[in-house]
């Protein structure tokens, strides 16, 4: 990372998810969406997309501008791109929400905003996916390292979840008149859930984890034999959900989605091998915040295995997919993101301040940006709301879960304001704060 360029738009793709994530928390807290009305309730959907693509997708497209390139050592292409596909993700999900509002009752509008949303949203991804896959296609002709495999799945997996949700904004707004009859809920949304979080952001989240944990706790980063066997296990899982639905029409046999199962735990399982391997073999003996918080979120996504494998065995995981979904956004996706930008932000504005008199005048370390000892406590308040809040969910206790909301949303905010603080430099010291020939970096905005 050190002398690679700078994304421009990365900061300001952050700060734009981290106000999603606070707004959705906040909705939570207030009651809003699921457990309060059913989950395919119109309240919950905008709960869910704020989750899935206000926070969790714009945080992984600005942290895939950045890591890419450095995936495949070449710059990013057609960089100017990345604004244009901010602002269409931004109006895009502006217009989804306003459409679930509409059909909710809490707006009364005749705008088919949801047919605007099947546009923008699309063309938000299919200009992220232009930029991402270029600059991996330009390390041809030699193959791609194993994380931007991983990456190259995830783009693949927008690609397809991108196309089937706008096909259900058209039908939701009337301006698909043919694909009226077709029972899409039934057909497509299984495969959009299932390819969005598993393929787009889990996959993608355990190809950057490939090269982040190495990088951050200078551990091992050659290719291990389960590295390759996660990766391929995960792309045949995510390839039979595609075909799940065709395949079982044709044969009448679940068996595609059975193995799909088992090829999704069998990945797990050995990514579980890899990340053990990646702590107990770093040379960094000490495990900064960004790690240990990072282990707090892989407890999470194998708490939700176990949870997963419950349901299944007493039948009850249609009465509970709230609580497994909820345990794996915000315990697993989630808590990775909070605990990655706890060291991402720190680190590229360090670069982007200090990087041009590195070597000539005296700089602070990357962790003197931040204050471990202050934020360790708000991490853990965070992965103790989300567990008590998917044990409210399990228990059905509504209100419970409104408080454990307050706690998450509590720990989210005082993160996000230590992000601020050291994207402002306040925890430096005065005397090394701004040398000669540094500046300070804008809060979200390009300098």
């Amino acid at each position: 990372m050190i002398g690679s360029a700078l994304s421009r738009w990365t900061m300001a793709y952050f700060a734009a998810a981290l106000a999603f994530l606070i707004a959705a928390q906040a909705l939570i807290t207030a009651g809003y969406g699921f457990p309060a009305v059913a989950v395919e309730a119109p309240e919950t959907l905008v709960i869910v997309h704020m989750v899935t693509i206000g926070w969790l997708s714009l945080l992984m497209c600005g942290a895939l501008f950045q890591f890419v390139p450095v995936l495949v050592a070449q710059p990013l292409r057609d960089e100017h791109l990345a604004l244009p596909a901010l602002l269409c993700l931004l109006a895009g999900l502006t217009c989804l929400l306003t459409g679930f509002l509409q059909l909710s009752g809490a707006i009364d509008t005749v705008i088919p905003v949801l047919a605007f949303a099947g546009v923008l949203l699309p063309a938000g991804f299919a200009l992220i996916v232009w930029v991402l896959a270029r600059t991996l296609w330009s390390i041809r002709p030699s193959g791609l390292p194993l994380p931007a495999r991983f990456v190259a799945g995830g783009l693949a997996s927008i690609v397809i979840t991108a196309a089937l949700g706008a096909s259900f904004a058209f039908v939701l707004s009337g301006q698909a008149p043919g694909w009226a009859e077709i029972d899409l809920r039934t057909v497509a949304l299984p495969t959009h859930v299932a390819i969005g979080l598993g393929g787009w952001l889990g996959f993608t989240a355990v190809g950057v984890s490939y090269r982040l944990l190495p990088m951050f706790m200078l551990s091992p980063d050659s290719e291990r034999s389960t590295g390759h066997l996660v990766f391929w296990s995960g792309a045949i899982a995510l390839l039979l959900i595609v075909l799940a639905e065709p395949l079982e029409g044709f044969s009448g046999s679940i068996l595609s989605t059975v193995l799909a199962g088992f090829l999704g735990f069998a990945a797990t399982v050995l990514y579980g091998v890899d990340l053990v391997f990646f702590y107990r073999n770093r040379k960094r003996r000490k495990i900064e915040l960004n790690s240990w918080s990072a282990f707090g979120a892989f407890t999470a996504l194998y708490l939700s295995v176990l949870l997963l494998l419950a349901l299944l065995a007493t039948g009850t995981l249609a009465q509970h997919v709230g609580a497994l979904v909820y345990l794996v956004a915000f315990g697993w996706l989630t808590g990775l993101g909070l605990s990655q930008l706890y060291k991402i932000v720190p680190f590229l504005t360090w670069l982007e301040c200090y990087g041009p008199v590195m070597g000539r005048k005296p700089t602070p370390r990357v962790q003197d940006l931040v204050v471990e000892t202050r934020d360790r406590f708000w991490f853990a308040l965070y992965y103790a709301g989300v567990l008590a809040g998917t044990g409210a969910l399990l228990g059905a206790a509504p209100v419970l879960f409104r408080l454990t909301a307050a706690v998450t949303l509590t720990a989210t905010a005082a993160i996000v304001v230590e992000l601020v603080l050291a994207r402002r430099l306040v925890n430096v010291a005065t005397a090394l704060r701004l040398p000669e020939g540094a500046s300070r970096p804008r809060l979200f905005l390009p300098s």
